[in-house]
């Protein structure tokens, strides 16, 4: 089985700074990272090595993302590709989702693409079912459970924004997207570390994948959105009153600032809250 896992190099969301004024995260402000929700999908990814798949790790980024792919080895992915082209930059989650799914036609013959369900950055949730459309593959989306794989079909556990469970069975070549639920990511070997620093890194730029895509779909060009702007929301500070010995001075002051912020009729007679 061959499986591919979709990383994304993210910002430490902690301390990264946001360009307002363009729209934008500045990610040279803070430490790049695997995005925490991939994690998952590859540590599925490297489960299922243990009947027999092969792991390959694809991301699309700047060059400095060939340390994020190399991160991704030493957490036990066999092969790594980065694709980085000035061109790709400024891409919307559908240019984005062209670009990579480009990268995959390019790999060739493949059975399962993993993915996690949304990046910390951008909290779209939208380019694994994008990817699977272009490719026009069957997709699931918040499998919290790998329930059965054979060499024609894969069987999950989804949880819907409901919060019911269901199980679905896809035909392979397919692509799912996991949640934090499904397993507890295993930190990497030293070992594997140390291999890691010296690995080869395949990198495709856009000619690289000629036939595949064109400068008309990836990056600005190929962008479906714009974001027009981007604010940090002003922290909300809470005016907390503390009454303990008078409950009906309570029950007054309580009523009042519900009438005042129009939460419940204005009315002069007494009422009790109960």
């Amino acid at each position: 089985m061959n499986v591919i896992v979709l990383i994304k190099e993210v910002p430490d969301m902690d301390t990264v700074r946001f360009d307002t004024e363009n729209g934008r995260v500045d990610r040279s402000s803070a430490e790049a990272e695997i995005n925490p929700f991939d994690l998952n999908a590859l540590q599925a990814a490297v489960e299922l090595k243990e009947q027999g798949a092969t792991v390959t790790v694809l991301t699309m980024g700047p060059p400095r993302a060939e340390k994020t792919v190399r991160d991704a080895y030493a957490r036990g992915a066999d092969l790594g590709v980065l694709l980085s082209d000035s061109k790709f930059g400024g891409a919307d989650t559908w240019a984005t989702s062209v670009t990579l799914a480009a990268g995959i036609k390019k790999l060739g013959a493949f059975d399962l693409v993993l993915c996690g369900e949304k990046s910390v950055d951008g909290d779209t949730a939208q380019v694994g079912a994008e990817i699977a459309e272009i490719l026009g593959i069957p997709h699931a989306y918040y499998v919290e459970h790998i329930q059965n794989v054979s060499k024609d079909s894969i069987q999950v556990r989804v949880e819907d924004i409901c919060g019911s469970k269901q199980v679905r069975e896809l035909t392979l070549p397919a692509l799912i997207s996991v949640t934090k639920n499904l397993n507890t990511v295993q930190l990497p070997e030293i070992r594997r570390k140390l291999l890691s620093l010296n690995v080869p890194i395949t990198k495709f730029g856009l000619e690289d994948m000629a036939g595949h895509t064109s400068q008309e779909q990836v990056g600005l060009k190929g962008s479906k959105t714009k974001v027009l702007k981007i604010y940090v929301p002003a922290e909300i500070q809470r005016n907390n009153r503390i009454y303990r010995d008078h409950f009906n001075q309570f029950q007054k002051n309580v009523w009042a600032e519900l009438c005042k912020r129009n939460l419940l009729p204005n009315r002069g007679d007494q009422h009790e809250i109960i």
